[in-house]
């Protein structure tokens, strides 16, 4: 009696992992959309004198980009579109630079729309000094603009979605 049960038990859970093909979806897709830094890319970084300190350049209000609506009927597999996002002085994005081909503008719309919302703490460079008996003070503080590259990729898929975010690199 006891292995009958154990028998019913596992037929059970056996059944529960059994599973059904299906058919592709005919209906439009949903779109993701992600980004990361791209890697380094050989731009030339703030050459620091001895005793300037440079801080910010960090990401603090992100969205990422929607998907655009207009292209889920054709729901492409994967669309990757590299930027240059370019940040003023006051921690604001002043420019995005990207040159995509002509079907992919619509995506490169969709990043410019995100990305101009985008707030970064300001990069500033600080210059320090110390006094005769050697305690360290600030000079100046100077905010400069800088850039960074990241890499956005779209994503269609028939009912799934995921959005995520990379890790930030040094400011260029």
């Amino acid at each position: 009696m006891t292995r009958a049960i154990t028998l019913l038990a596992a037929a059970t859970l056996l059944a529960g992992c059994a599973h059904t093909a299906r058919k592709p979806s005919t209906e439009p897709g949903v779109g993701s959309a992600s980004y990361r830094t791209a890697n380094d890319t050989g731009l030339a970084h703030y050459n620091l004198a001895l005793g300037q300190v440079a801080m910010g350049a960090t990401l603090e209000a992100h969205d990422p980009p929607a998907y655009p609506d207009a292209m889920l009927t054709t729901c492409p597999a994967r669309i990757e579109l590299p930027a240059r996002v370019i940040v003023g002085t006051q921690g604001n994005v002043d420019e995005v630079r990207m040159n995509p081909p002509a079907t992919q503008r619509a995506f490169a719309d969709a990043v410019r729309r995100a990305v101009q919302g985008w707030r970064y703490t300001p990069l500033t460079i600080t210059r320090w000094a110390a006094d005769a008996d050697g305690t360290s003070h600030p000079v100046d503080t100077e905010a400069k603009p800088f850039s960074l590259d990241y890499v956005f990729t779209f994503r269609c898929e028939h009912g799934h979605t995921s959005v995520t975010s990379g890790p930030q690199q040094a400011a260029r």
